[in-house]
């Protein structure tokens, strides 16, 4: 069962990579007593990944914050390596926070896993926007199978 509007996060831990190598950070740390949008990608270098989801992100982020979105953040199921290269070939900087959840522990505890393996990419997460306030999730945006509608930074945008 996914997570729902109104529902408190899950507690978990993400990987990112920092300028003095990789760290852990908490949700408790990501999440309280802020406001964040976190976004998920199926994969990093990933063609509609790439090319729209993490560059809409950064495109609008100063829009973003100026609506009260303290933190923007990516999450994909891969590991804090390839988060930080994807990171830095796209120029997210200091616009989005790139959070590796390697194992997809975070994903399944959302209940938005993705299983990819017939595709041979294995259990991801699905493609998807959360608004989280204080720890709750105050917008829930699941793509469709196959769809990047309502998981996009201008539509999160709209629905500020």
């Amino acid at each position: 069962m996914s997570i729902k509007t109104g529902e408190r996060m899950p507690a978990g831990t993400f990987k990112v990579m920092g300028e003095s190598g990789p760290y852990e950070l908490t949700t408790a740390q990501l999440f309280d007593g802020k406001r964040v949008a976190l976004f998920s990608v199926p994969g990093a270098f990933t063609p509609t990944c790439s090319a729209k989801h993490l560059p809409g992100y950064i495109e609008h982020a100063a829009e973003l914050r100026a609506k009260g979105v303290d933190t923007i953040a990516c999450m994909s199921v891969n590991d804090v390596y390839v988060m930080g290269a994807w990171g830095k070939s796209a120029g997210a900087g200091d616009a989005v926070l790139m959070l590796a959840d390697g194992s997809g522990v975070y994903a399944r505890a959302l209940g938005l896993e993705l299983d990819l393996m017939g595709a041979g990419l294995g259990m991801r997460g699905q493609r998807f926007a959360l608004l989280v306030d204080n720890g709750v999730a105050t917008k829930v945006l699941v793509e469709a199978a196959g769809e990047f509608k309502v998981s996009a930074a201008d539509y999160l945008l709209g629905q500020l």
